[in-house]
């Protein structure tokens, strides 16, 4: 009885239906709280995965242009010091041409020194010393031949190597001006037709951009623009009109603040 005795009470069940509302939606708030929380710590990891990726997409970019830069220095380090060693070659066999030229004039003046003291050494030696001295010249300038072919084919191999370095900065000097105008022509398009994130491709203004740039998917419509335009050709210096811009006319900024928010 005394267990029962509140269920008799007025009041009493409106009061155990408040408080069990009360934890339904204290259960609910709790859940929602932590679904949200698992929905921004999940997005938070899927921005640090970005980040993370992003980061190390730099990495291995940056990486592999040292490790080109490192390849192209030792490779050019290494004909270097081929084409030192083989101008070493040319200067040592160029030394040997040298004492050979010295030996013939030595032998030219004892030969006439000892002439002239009577004395004449046999044909057979004169024969032997300039067979010896003909076969000396003739590998002297085989290997003179070779050492001077052996520089040529350097010389062209770090001319060609240059010319790709020359190539390589030049396609990138390009690339970093097709970015530039990019660049350029996506701030203008965001001016003129609004940014593309804000205004998606079913948004109301992409009728729009959709008519001014028809000429670019369309070569009637490019006839027909170019027709028009043509009608008001005119010099630059015509008192009843203009010559046409080079480019997009850009809108100017606002002057009052019911301007921009209309702008905006």
């Amino acid at each position: 009885q005394e267990v029962v005795r509140p269920l008799r009470e007025p009041g009493y069940r409106e009061t155990l239906r408040r408080k069990a509302e009360r934890a339904r939606k204290r259960r609910l708030r709790l859940q929602r709280r932590k679904r949200e929380a698992k929905a921004a710590k999940e997005e938070e990891a899927a921005r640090a995965a970005e980040r993370e990726a992003k980061i190390d997409q730099w990495r291995a970019k940056c990486i592999q242009e040292v490790e080109e830069k490192n390849r192209e220095q030792e490779l050019k380090a290494a004909a270097d010091s081929v084409l030192s060693e083989v101008r070493k070659k040319q200067a040592d066999t160029k030394r040997m041409v040298d004492i050979l030229h010295a030996l013939e004039k030595l032998r030219k003046l004892r030969k006439e020194a000892a002439a002239r003291k009577g004395v004449f050494p046999p044909p057979s030696a004169d024969e032997a010393f300039e067979t010896q001295v003909e076969s000396l010249k003739t590998l002297l300038k085989n290997r003179t031949e070779l050492y001077e072919a052996e520089e040529r084919a350097l010389r062209v191999m770090l001319e060609g190597e240059q010319e790709e370095e020359r190539k390589r900065e030049l396609e990138k000097k390009q690339k970093k001006e097709r970015e530039k105008l990019l660049q350029q022509k996506l701030e203008i398009d965001s001016k003129l037709f609004g940014d593309p994130a804000e205004f998606p491709l079913a948004h109301l203004l992409q009728p729009f951009r959709e008519y001014y740039l028809q000429a670019e998917h369309s070569v009637a419509a490019l006839i027909q623009i170019r027709h028009e335009w043509d009608q008001y050709l005119v010099p630059a210096d015509h008192p009843e009109g203009s010559c046409i811009p080079p480019g997009w006319v850009l809108p100017s900024l606002p002057t009052n603040g019911t301007w921009a928010t209309a702008v905006r």
